[in-house]
């Protein structure tokens, strides 16, 4: 019989299958219907890999929630070839250092990057204005065609944009970091990006064949 934690999990992960287009159509209503299904066959880290890492996101969302409401709220996860970002702010450092431990437990992580920060909430209009950084970004990289924008992803937290994902070459991943910068309310940006032929990928994907 399937544990709570994974029934949790399950739904947890139909739940972001259903949401799926919607959540594609955020952006995707900028260039044309049916866009994101065409670029996610041609993402860098391949279907079966972008697959993986839905499953390891659905894993940690439910360890997290059976740990504690507050920490699912608070933090936030970008994921890429099994390397794991975490961003957001939480009001301890035992929150904090309870996100990366139970992050480490789903079955294919392969790396835990740290950002969280401890510290009390900048507000309901921080927030806002990290989201507003965030889709202005996304739609910059979008509409971009010297970018590959969906090998990448965004998180903002106080103004800081993280980037996560696999850049083709140097030259492109310092288009989006220009993007970033010239963002209003933009602070500071910090990119795990890989390259393309960085050879942790070569390990990573020999591990999972």
């Amino acid at each position: 019989m399937a544990t709570k934690s994974e029934l949790r999990v399950f739904g947890y992960m139909l739940l972001l299958v259903a949401a799926a287009p919607l959540l594609a159509g955020c952006v995707g209503a900028a260039v044309g219907a049916g866009t994101s299904v065409a670029t996610t066959a041609s993402e860098e880290r391949g279907l079966n890999d972008a697959a993986r890492d839905l499953a390891i996101r659905a894993k940690i969302n439910g360890l997290w929630l059976d740990h504690s409401d507050a920490l699912l709220t608070s933090a936030d996860i970008s994921i890429s070839e099994g390397r794991v970002l975490l961003t957001g702010t939480v009001p301890t450092q035992q929150m904090r250092v309870d996100a990366v431990r139970l992050a480490w437990k789903a079955a294919g992580v392969k790396e835990v990057i740290n950002e969280i920060q401890v510290a009390s909430s900048h507000g309901t209009s921080g927030f806002a204005r990290d989201g507003w950084i965030s889709t202005k970004l996304k739609t910059r990289l979008t509409l971009d065609n010297q970018v590959v924008s969906i090998n990448y992803s965004i998180d903002t937290v106080g103004g800081t944009v993280y980037l996560m994902g696999i850049a083709r070459n140097a030259a492109e991943l310092e288009r989006v970091r220009n993007h970033a910068r010239q963002i209003k309310y933009v602070r500071r940006v910090v990119s795990h990006v890989i390259m393309k032929n960085d050879p942790r990928r070569r390990a990573n994907q020999s591990k999972t064949k």
